[in-house]
């Protein structure tokens, strides 16, 4: 799902909508496998004597645990969005505070990637787009960043061209 047609420019085309890569889910996920474990034990090694007051000390404990480093970091790669179209790159984020940054296509001097060996495992990368003015623009964890490169390469000399613009949707 992409962004709504509203939102987009008369004559503007999405590209590629993204998030980041899912690897970002999986030191939540860890957590939160852990906090069951370790609910699991306290259930099982908590004296009787504790009973009713300690369990629910321990489900208590656990379910903070489960939605500050669970929910909420699985919230924040829910709602952080790359979008690319024929014009612009959209980049939204934010779980109850929105904040969002549109860099047209024609600020964009230099478009390079980086990927570190973790990244190549898991099939993503660090976009760096370079402009003029301001500091380069970062998109982390992108998900297929070669792909994306190839995409940016074609969508910043093909101009408005709509026989040259790249017509290809994130699968």
């Amino acid at each position: 799902m992409g962004l709504p047609s509203g939102l987009l420019g008369q004559g503007e085309v999405e590209v590629l909508h993204l998030r980041t890569h899912a690897k970002a889910l999986i030191a939540p996920a860890l957590v939160l496998l852990l906090a069951v474990v370790a609910t699991g034990l306290a259930f099982a090694f908590l004296p009787a004597s504790m009973l009713p007051w300690g369990a629910w000390v321990a489900v208590a404990l656990a379910a903070l645990v489960i939605v500050i480093w669970t929910v909420v970091p699985f919230l924040r790669w829910l709602t952080t969005t790359y979008t690319f179209t024929s014009r612009r790159i959209i980049t939204r984020r934010g779980i109850i505070n929105k904040s969002g940054h549109d860099l047209p296509l024609t600020r964009i001097n230099n478009v390079a990637y980086e990927r570190s060996l973790s990244d190549r495992i898991f099939g993503c990368g660090t976009l760096r787009l370079t402009t003029a003015a301001d500091e380069p623009v970062v998109l982390s964890d992108i998900p297929d960043v070669e792909r994306v490169h190839v995409v940016m390469t074609e969508l910043l000399f093909a101009g408005d061209d709509p026989i040259k613009r790249p017509q290809l949707k994130d699968e």
